[in-house]
C-alpha cells in the first residue's frame, strides 16, 4: 500500500534530455510536458498518496524522472549512482527529499565503479529484479543485493537486451500479472507468472502503473488497455506524450513508498 510520493516539476531544459527516440522521436514542449505533470501529480493525489513535488531543477534536463537516482521502500531508500555524466548529479539533489522521509540508518548508497538507475529495478513483494543494462552493472547490482538483503528483500539480475531499462519492458501489475515485450515473456525469472505480451506498437504502454490497486495507463493504448481492464484493474489513463519523447515513462516520475 503506498502512502507517500515524491515527485519533481519538469524543467525547461528538459527538451534536452536524453534520449534514445525509442517510443517517440520529436521535441517536447514544455509548456504541455508541464500541465501534464501537474495532472500526473494530482491524479497520484486523487489516489489517496501524499505527494512531496519538488521544484525543478535547470541544471538537469531528466530530473523530473525521480526514480532513477533512488530506490524506495518503507524501510529503507537507496541513493543510486547514474550511469550518465549529465544524470549522475541527480542523486545529489534527490537526498534531502529522501532525508524527509528516512532516518540517516534506512539511507543507503551504490558507490563507483557501481552503477544503478532506478529505472532498472522493480519490486515484486519482497524480491527485486535488477536489470542489468547501459545503466546498471553488475558491480551495482552486488551493492545492491548487499543492501537489500539485511531488510529480508531478495534480488535477482535481469539482462535487458533492448532499449534503455527494464521497466520499459516488463512492469508487474500485482496478483501474479506482468506485462511483457515479446523478448522478455522468454526470460527465465518470469517464467512463473501470468505474462500479457504486448504487441510492438504499444509497448510504450507495458510502463502502467498499479498505485494501490488503480491502474495509470498511458493514454492512446486501447489493446493494452483492453487486457488490464479486462484482467479486472480500475485504471486511469494518463496524457504522457512529451515524456515519452525522451524515453520517459510514467513509473520514471515519481518515487513511491
Amino acid at each position: 500500500m503506498f502512502t507517500k510520493a515524491i515527485t519533481k516539476k519538469p524543467c525547461r531544459a528538459l527538451i534536452d534530455g536524453i534520449t534514445t527516440a525509442m517510443f517517440d522521436d520529436g521535441t517536447p514542449d514544455y509548456e504541455l510536458a508541464a500541465k501534464q505533470h501537474d495532472n500526473y501529480v494530482a491524479v497520484l493525489r486523487s489516489l489517496g498518496l501524499e505527494v512531496l513535488d519538488l521544484d525543478a531543477d535547470e541544471r538537469y534536463p531528466d530530473s523530473c524522472f525521480v526514480e532513477d537516482p533512488a530506490v524506495v521502500t518503507a524501510e529503507f531508500a537507496i541513493i543510486t549512482n547514474p550511469a550518465t555524466d549529465s544524470r549522475n548529479g541527480e542523486k545529489y539533489e534527490i537526498i534531502d527529499a529522501i532525508k524527509k522521509f528516512y532516518s540517516d540508518d534506512q539511507i543507503f548508497h551504490i558507490e563507483a565503479p557501481g552503477t544503478m538507475e532506478g529505472g532498472d529495478v522493480m519490486l515484486v513483494d519482497k524480491h527485486f529484479f535488477v536489470g542489468q543494462s547501459d545503466r546498471t552493472n553488475a558491480e551495482g547490482f552486488k551493492q545492491f543485493e548487499a543492501i537489500v538483503s539485511k531488510f529480508g528483500y531478495t534480488a535477482e539480475a535481469v539482462p535487458v537486451t533492448e532499449g534503455l531499462h527494464l521497466k520499459d519492458f516488463v512492469i508487474y501489475l500485482e496478483n501474479n500479472n506482468m506485462l511483457v515485450s515479446a523478448k522478455m515473456n522468454e526470460e527465465p525469472a518470469f517464467k512463473d507468472y501470468n505474462r500479457f505480451v504486448i504487441d510492438a506498437d504499444e509497448l510504450y504502454a507495458i510502463n502502467s502503473m498499479n498505485i494501490n490497486g488503480t491502474v495509470l495507463v498511458p493514454e492512446g493504448f486501447p489493446k493494452t488497455l483492453k487486457i488490464i481492464q479486462d484482467l479486472g484493474y480500475p485504471t486511469i489513463l494518463v496524457n504522457n506524450s512529451e515524456f515519452s519523447k525522451i524515453d520517459g515513462s510514467l513509473t520514471c516520475l515519481s518515487l513511491r513508498f
